[in-house]
């Protein structure tokens, strides 16, 4: 069997999201929107990608749309652009999150972009993004998908062991119980 490098891992995640036309309708709502910097994130694609390596379908938690608005940081306004997609997509479990407020959560300083934001989230195969921008699908990765596609779970640097942030991340994964979902999944704790 061939080994599969970055290059591979990221044109099957393309094709996995054009196959899907539930994800691309979710991608061409966000686009109408015309957020500044805005993505799907996290579980929706995460996923999917384990679903298919498993032959399984799990149910959808929720659809995680971020963005980054400096001059905005508002909650109201996040619960403002939850309500828009539902009008455009209606009953579908949106989540909307500024990135330019979420360091708040976490005690982290301010993140300078979506890209920053995505790079804070406590597992490599959570750190991913997706967006359909000009009808073509980007990826961002802050930490590659190469993981995500080897079924391995590790915690990103701000969350390693030697840092304040990792029972966060072990607090996830053991509440996540996603071994228990995915079996082939292998998780560093």
């Amino acid at each position: 069997m061939k080994e599969l490098n970055a290059t591979d891992y990221e044109k099957q995640l393309i094709e996995i999201i054009k196959s899907d036309k539930y994800i691309m309708s979710i991608l061409k709502v966000i686009e109408k929107l015309n957020l500044n910097d805005a993505w799907v994130c996290a579980g929706l694609i995460r996923n999917k990608v384990w679903d298919i390596l498993h032959n399984t379908v799990t149910p959808l938690n929720d659809i995680d749309v971020i963005y980054f608005d400096a001059s905005d940081t508002s909650w109201e306004m996040e619960k403002q652009l939850e309500n828009e997609l539902n009008v455009l997509l209606p009953n579908q479990p949106w989540t909307v999150k500024n990135q330019a407020r979420m360091h708040l959560k976490s005690g982290f300083n301010p993140f300078s972009s979506t890209y920053d934001g995505v790079a804070h989230f406590p597992e490599t195969p959570t750190a991913i993004a997706v967006r359909l921008c000009n009808k073509e699908l980007e990826i961002m990765a802050p930490y590659g998908i190469q993981d995500l596609f080897e079924m391995k779970v590790r915690p990103t640097p701000f969350y390693k062991k030697d840092s304040e942030y990792y029972s966060i991340y072990v607090g996830r994964v053991k509440k996540k119980k996603w071994d228990e979902i995915w079996r082939s999944l292998s998780i560093e704790l």
